[in-house]
Order: C-alpha cells, then sequence, then structure tokens
C-alpha cells in the first residue's frame, strides 16, 4: 500500500509511465470516505495529441506504481486516442 501523509506534498509532482516516459504533473486528487480513488493528471503537452487533445486525464489509485519524488503508473491504465472517441448517432451516420 501507497502512504502519503500530506496530499498538498503530492500536488505538481511529475508522472511518468512505469516505462519512463514523461506524462505530466499532478493536478488533482479525487477522495471519497477519505481513501485516494484516483488522480487528475495534467497531461503534458507532447502527450495531448495522442489522447485526442485532451489537457488532462484521471487515473484510478490502483494503477499508481509509486509515489516519491515522482509519481509512477503503469501505462496501461493510460487512455487510449479510441478510448476518448464518442459514437457518432447522428442520423447520417446511421
Amino acid at each position: 500500500m501507497l502512504r502519503i501523509k500530506k496530499i498538498s506534498e503530492v500536488i505538481g509532482k511529475h508522472v511518468y509511465t512505469s516505462e519512463g516516459d514523461y506524462f505530466g504533473q499532478v493536478e488533482e486528487v479525487s477522495l471519497v470516505d477519505n481513501k485516494i480513488e484516483g488522480w487528475r493528471i495534467r497531461v503534458g503537452s507532447g502527450l495531448a495529441g495522442s489522447l485526442g487533445g485532451a489537457r488532462g486525464v484521471i487515473i484510478p489509485h490502483q494503477f499508481v506504481k509509486a509515489i516519491g519524488d515522482v509519481f509512477i503508473v503503469t501505462k496501461a491504465s493510460l487512455p487510449s486516442r479510441d478510448d476518448n472517441m464518442l459514437e457518432d448517432t447522428s442520423p447520417e451516420a446511421v
């Protein structure tokens, strides 16, 4: 289990994938019943294009592998471009 003493110390930390790729910065934490549910990550400018232009993503806490000087998240937890695309249900598409 990952232990954090103060959430405020974590905000702004850099986030890397388990493969060593830079992903972004911790922007906010989502708490439910005093437990961390997820982390909002502000995506680095180099990755915004591969995520459909999204400025940020929410990573569930169970995908965070380590918290120290930096965050390390499993790369499999990151949304792909296909996950962000909505199905077109307009009459022209049917």
